[in-house]
């Protein structure tokens, strides 16, 4: 599975982006999907999960009432939708795909497959 992000970029405190992480190789239909972040000095961190079939989401708590994940598995995408970004939302954020297709929060050592990353910077 080839997992590619995108809509990363430079927003001010407040505002919104919408990331999305789209795949080829197999359907995302088979795997749970998770967001992680990763910040300058600091180790990845999950932000959100949802497992295959979409019915159950997990967040950390950081992110709750701010982020929403979701995925059309029709076109093999998932997304995290940001709002209300702070600056400790500037990170580097990575999706992966996991074949543990009914857990909704796992490790990122669970996880098989890695996009590249994508920024986002929040500025103050």
């Amino acid at each position: 599975v080839q997992l590619v992000e995108s809509g990363g970029g430079l927003v001010q405190a407040g505002g919104s982006l919408r990331l999305s992480c789209a795949a080829s190789g197999r359907a995302l239909s088979s795997y749970t999907m998770g967001w992680f972040r990763q910040a300058p000095g600091k180790e990845r961190e999950f932000v959100a999960g949802i497992v295959a079939s979409g019915s159950r989401m997990e967040y950390v708590d950081s992110v709750k009432g701010r982020f929403t994940i979701s995925r059309d598995n029709a076109k093999n995408t998932v997304y995290l939708q940001m709002n209300s970004l702070q600056p400790q939302d500037t990170a580097v954020y990575y999706c992966a795909a996991s074949g543990f297709r009914m857990v909704v929060y796992l490790p990122a050592r669970n996880y098989d497959y890695w996009g590249q990353g994508t920024q986002v910077t929040v500025s103050s």
